[in-house]
């Protein structure tokens, strides 16, 4: 079995696990929820969540994977032997899923940036673009090749990658951010977004928030316990969990501001979820000075975000075979990397010629959307907590965070939230998810 692999420095673990967390849900889903669900009303309430569901939760899987210096099943084995183990398997396998079917997402960016960079136009129709064989599938596998070889150097490539990307897309949702809110009539898109809802915060309006907390910071993955493996006993973990929730949260609100002023500016409809990217944004675009730069810009920062949330939902499954199977990390990336590429073409053709394959009422790319979103990682995330809060117990992991003198100053408030608070709001996302199902399942009869 290899050495196991550590982070070169602070800064590439910060920006490769703030990679990981700010993915293509954050550029498009928080602001769309943040405007439909009581503007600046739901943005307390999702800080509010963040602090109580995402950080406590996001402490404890890097605490354990730097105690146990293993990846997530490994690791749950180590503390609680197998059904401990199970914990692992959740998010390893949700990890696999969810990849098959984001970097088909991946391969329609890349389609993108390479129609505009060779036509100066996006392609004609999304859904009829979507809807072809071969072209998607090419660009899905594009798309993985691409994470393939990030992962086959190891954390070394990792950290270069995400000391480029992340920065990069900051620095690109500036500029878009002043191209979209010196447009005219961008001053409704920002009302959007940040002014109160008259109508009240509803209870379906919490659930998104708590869903979007628990989803947007890959919690329950395995990502953060895999990247925790590899750190150093030097850094301190919560420390590191609030700028990493910090930064996820600052780029899902600059991409609201980036994306939703343009939109209204020119009167399009704000709240079509994926299809805004991909259908409406690319409507502005045809219509403002330099439009195809800019959305070779919007794009190029869309494949960052995607990229860095890949590689790590890649590095997870790939450290569970080397840990488990004892496989070199090349054979691991390569084998695991060839079947998640081979799992995405169903999800690919769910749109063409698959479309008329129905699962419980779900084409096939939902259908593994639902299982990862409302099943595989609220239930990781709530067998999680209470193993650490009430099996195995918290205080291990407090020695764990705490060595080499870190300060964990607000470990009674960690082990409240672990214990009791953290797995009731789990228990919302799961009961609203399942709610979700039934009401997908009955349409479909």
């Amino acid at each position: 079995m290899e050495k196991r692999s550590q982070w070169a420095s602070s800064l590439g673990f910060l920006l490769a696990t703030a990679g990981a967390a700010i993915g293509l849900g954050n550029l498009w889903k928080f602001p769309y929820l943040m405007g439909r669900n009581g503007g600046f009303t739901f943005l307390i309430i999702y800080l509010i969540f963040v602090v109580v569901l995402g950080i406590p939760v996001m402490i404890t899987e890097m605490a354990v994977g730097r105690s146990t210096q293993k990846s997530a099943v490994a690791a749950y084995h180590k503390l609680g032997g197998k059904k401990a183990a199970v914990i692992g398997v959740l998010g390893v396998l949700a990890a696999f899923l969810i990849l098959s079917y984001y970097s088909v997402i991946g391969g329609w960016i890349i389609k993108y940036i390479v129609s505009y960079a060779t036509t100066l136009s996006a392609p004609a129709d999304f859904a009829a673009y979507t809807a072809q064989t071969w072209e998607p599938i090419l660009w899905h596998l594009v798309f993985m090749a691409m994470t393939i070889v990030i992962c086959y150097v190891g954390t070394k490539g990792i950290e270069k990658v995400s000391k480029v990307m992340m920065p990069g897309l900051f620095i690109l949702l500036l500029v878009l951010i002043v191209r979209s809110v010196t447009l005219p009539g961008a001053e409704k898109g920002l009302a959007f977004i940040f002014q109160p809802s008259g109508e009240g915060l509803t209870f379906s309006a919490i659930n998104a928030a708590l869903g979007q907390v628990f989803y947007s910071l890959s919690l329950a993955m395995g990502i953060t316990l895999t990247y925790g493996s590899y750190l150093h006993k030097k850094e301190n973990i919560p420390g590191n969990c609030a700028k990493i929730a910090g930064m996820d949260t600052m780029a899902a609100v600059m991409a609201g501001v980036a994306i939703f002023p343009a939109v209204f500016s020119f009167g399009l409809e704000p709240t079509q979820g994926p299809v805004l990217i991909f259908d409406t944004l690319p409507q502005v675009f045809a219509n403002i000075p330099a439009g195809s730069a800019f959305a070779i810009l919007f794009f190029v920062l869309m494949l960052f975000a995607a990229v860095t949330s890949s590689i790590a939902l890649l590095e997870c499954v790939s450290s569970f075979a080397m840990d488990n199977f004892h496989w070199s990390r090349r054979k691991a990336t390569v084998i695991l990397g060839v079947l998640i590429a081979l799992l995405g073409i169903p999800s690919s053709l769910s749109f063409g010629v698959l479309s008329d394959l129905s699962i419980l009422g779900y084409n096939f790319f939902d259908f593994i959307c639902m299982i990862t979103d409302n099943i595989l990682l609220p239930l990781g995330g709530l067998l999680m907590c209470i193993f650490v809060g009430w099996v195995w117990g918290p205080k291990m992991l407090v020695e764990e965070i705490e060595s080499e003198g870190v300060k964990f100053r607000l470990k009674k408030a960690w082990i409240w939230c672990i214990r009791l608070v953290t797995p009731v709001l789990i228990a919302v996302v799961m009961i609203g998810g399942f709610v979700s199902i039934y009401q997908v399942v009955i349409g479909a009869r």
